[in-house]
């Protein structure tokens, strides 16, 4: 359980010729993962910001830059398109850029509301063009390594599970606490369980920007039984990512920030048949505390590569356009819960529409063949039951 995921490379496939646009606080890092992946070549960086780009061209001085973003579209030598502008920006640029044939990666989330990513899914598959969401902690070692003891039953039922990512700052201008830091806990939980939550409902407050929440409190219950409660803060002394699953077998505390990442505690509590009607005596068990060994690797190295292999080989990538999906329609279920005062919101009322279901579908089969085993999204998940194409699209999972 201590292999890291990495994607397959096509050695004899030319790079990725890409271009990487917003240069503020995360668009530098993907400059910088691109330019070390054997499967890219950066052709020009772009930002509106003069001072910006310049910065850039002192670590980086053979990357042309520009301004503009028309010019990188019109480049017919350009294939790829990275995005890491403000979240209200997402689906303007993505657009364009599917729209002038380029293939997408967008950092999280994938756009703004449903309504813009269903766009840019319909787009997308009907152009037969790749976007991909940055979901970078869907590549997390540690978060491979959960997803397999899920995956084996090690863990038994999933009773619970209680996430944690607090920080001081980052505000964002645009993106509330939960539109910023909610789709890595959310991507990570359709990763594990596989599911759309039934319900969330979520309570918040907007403590220094008026309008914009930087506390929320969310709540969400998942087919399976399963409860989940997510705290996300831009306001705390000090920085936590800490994540604990409780299972009927066995449980584990995830924490991003430790040397040993994931910690296996072999308990829990046992109901023993009772001798006689109203006797039961819980018997409870603390057992073995498992640190496995996780080889270190970086997730966006690893999520990049995963990027340059599916345009290049049409596998479809571990962040996938349907878990892009998926985040957004939980997002706006928690905004819907905001705005009723904490009500809950079923989450299946943002369902997919037709088209979109079918373009997922499409993508599965078209691109089945190049996908490695058992890395295929979990595209079932947001497809509804009653879908006739839902069964082909599980099948393919």
């Amino acid at each position: 359980m201590t292999e890291p995921h990495h994607p397959p490379v096509c050695r004899e496939s030319p790079p990725v010729n890409v271009a990487v646009v917003g240069l503020g606080y995360w668009g530098p890092n993907l400059v910088r993962a691109f330019h070390e992946q054997p499967g890219a070549e950066i052709m020009a960086v772009c930002d509106v910001e003069p001072l910006t780009r310049a910065a850039l061209a002192r670590r980086y001085p053979a990357i042309p830059s520009t301004a503009s973003f028309a010019e990188l579209l019109a480049d017919p030598a350009i294939e790829a398109i990275a995005i890491a502008t403000p979240v209200s920006t997402h689906f303007e640029l993505a657009h364009a850029a599917l729209e002038a044939g380029k293939h997408v990666f967008v950092e999280k989330p994938l756009a703004a509301s449903v309504t813009e990513a269903e766009s840019l899914i319909e787009l997308a598959s009907a152009s037969e063009l790749l976007i991909m969401p940055g979901h970078t902690f869907l590549y997390s070692p540690p978060v491979t390594a959960i997803k397999r003891l899920v995956d084996s039953g090690e863990l038994g039922e999933i009773y619970f599970i209680s996430m944690s990512r607090v920080n001081l700052g980052l505000h964002q201008p645009d993106a509330s606490v939960v539109w910023d830091l909610g789709p890595h806990d959310f991507s990570i939980l359709a990763y594990w369980l596989e599911q759309l939550p039934t319900t969330v409902c979520a309570m918040s407050r907007a403590c220094i920007m008026p309008q914009t929440p930087d506390v929320a409190f969310i709540n969400a219950t998942f087919p399976s039984g399963a409860l989940v409660h997510v705290q996300l803060s831009w306001l705390a002394p000090s920085k936590l990512r800490r994540t604990a699953i409780v299972g009927s077998r066995k449980m584990v505390v995830y924490d991003d920030t430790s040397a040993e990442p994931v910690r296996i505690f072999d308990s829990g509590a046992n109901v023993p048949d009772p001798e006689n009607f109203g006797e039961y005596r819980l018997t409870y068990r603390t057992g073995d505390i498992v640190s496995p060994k996780i080889d270190p690797a970086e997730p966006l190295a690893l999520e990049i590569q995963d990027f340059c292999s599916a345009v290049r080989s049409g596998a479809v990538p571990r962040s996938s356009m349907a878990v892009g999906l998926e985040v957004v329609k939980v997002l706006e279920a928690v905004d819907r819960s905001l705005h009723g005062g904490g009500v809950p919101v079923a989450v299946a009322d943002l369902a997919p529409t037709q088209t979109v279901v079918e373009g997922l579908v499409a993508e599965v089969r078209r691109r089945a063949a190049g996908s490695p085993a058992g890395e295929s999204p979990a595209v079932g998940s947001i497809v509804p039951e009653s879908s006739s194409d839902g069964a082909a699209v599980k099948a393919s999972d």
